[in-house]
This record gives structure tokens, C-alpha cells and sequence, in this order.
């Protein structure tokens, strides 16, 4: 696999910062920065994104690093929202989604990485041009957008008062 210290180390964190965002789906429907899970995946989140840009495979600065500099900002405004907005219904909308954006750029790179790489010996995808990568994210495009609409319904009998 080829990874370096600082690669093992943000796969470990990117690992938990996406366990932190599934763990929110599964139990709040969204990845809510009040709760445990949503604390995880903030702070994983950018400790990751931080990493990534010190781990390049071409050398310098390239398409991974925008991705993370990208992730930073999202994450930065949806915790500003969930700080300085908490009684804003609208900016509950804007979080959710912000969150979920930066959940689903953050799998680009992990989809990449994982089919180039899995199983040891013969990787499911020969580069990122593989079809099975272009599909796969495909699928989880799919999911963000149907998460969305399902966040979107969820937040706005939320702001009605309906549960």
C-alpha cells in the first residue's frame, strides 16, 4: 500500500471522522453538531482535510488539495451556523446541508483511494479513471441527493414544530 506516517494517520482520522457522520444519519438524520457524533465528525473532519494537504501521490499541489481546502470552508461555515445562528431555522437548512456536501466531497478521495488500493495485489480499479470508481460515486451521488431532499423534509416539519 505505500502509505506514509502522516497517510496512516489521516486514513485512521478520515475513518473516524466518516464514522462520526454515519453514526449521525443512523441516529439524528443529519450530522448534528450539538451531539457526540457530530462533534467527531467536525473535528475529524478537519484534522483530515489539515493532513491531506501534506499527502500528494503527483506532487504538489493538486485537485486533493482543493478538495480539502474546499471541505475546510464548509465545515467552518456550518459551524459558525450551529454557533452563531442556533435560533435561525434557515440556517438549520444551510448546516444540514453544508455538513452533508462536505460528508460526500470527503468520499470522492476515500472511493478513489480505496478501489485503487483494495484488495492488496488487485485493486478493484486500475486508476481513477476505472468505471467502477465513476459508478460507485455515481451511486453515493445519488444517496447525498436523496439524503438531502430527506434532510430537507425532516427540517422543515422540525422548524413547524413537528416531529
Amino acid at each position: 500500500m505505500n502509505l506514509s506516517s502522516l497517510g496512516i494517520f489521516h486514513t485512521i482520522i478520515g475513518i473516524t471522522a466518516l464514522s462520526g457522520a454515519i453514526i449521525g444519519f443512523i441516529k439524528y438524520g443529519k450530522i448534528n453538531l450539538a451531539q457526540p457524533s457530530g462533534k467527531v465528525y467536525f473535528y475529524a473532519t478537519a484534522v483530515t482535510s489539515l493532513t491531506a494537504l501534506g499527502i500528494s501521490k503527483n506532487g504538489g499541489f493538486n485537485a486533493g488539495h482543493v478538495f480539502s481546502l474546499f471541505i475546510l470552508v464548509l465545515i467552518a461555515v456550518a459551524y459558525f451556523l450551529s454557533v452563531s445562528k442556533k435560533e435561525s431555522k434557515k440556517a438549520r437548512y444551510f448546516e444540514n446541508f453544508l455538513l452533508s456536501f462536505s460528508f460526500f466531497l470527503s468520499l470522492v478521495p476515500t472511493v478513489n483511494e480505496t478501489l485503487t488500493r483494495v484488495p492488496l495485489g488487485h485493486p478493484l480499479a486500475k486508476d481513477i479513471k476505472d468505471p467502477v470508481i465513476g459508478q460507485t460515486l455515481l451511486v453515493i451521488f445519488l444517496l447525498f441527493i436523496a439524503g438531502s431532499v430527506f434532510q430537507f423534509i425532516k427540517q422543515k416539519k422540525e422548524n413547524v414544530g413537528i416531529s
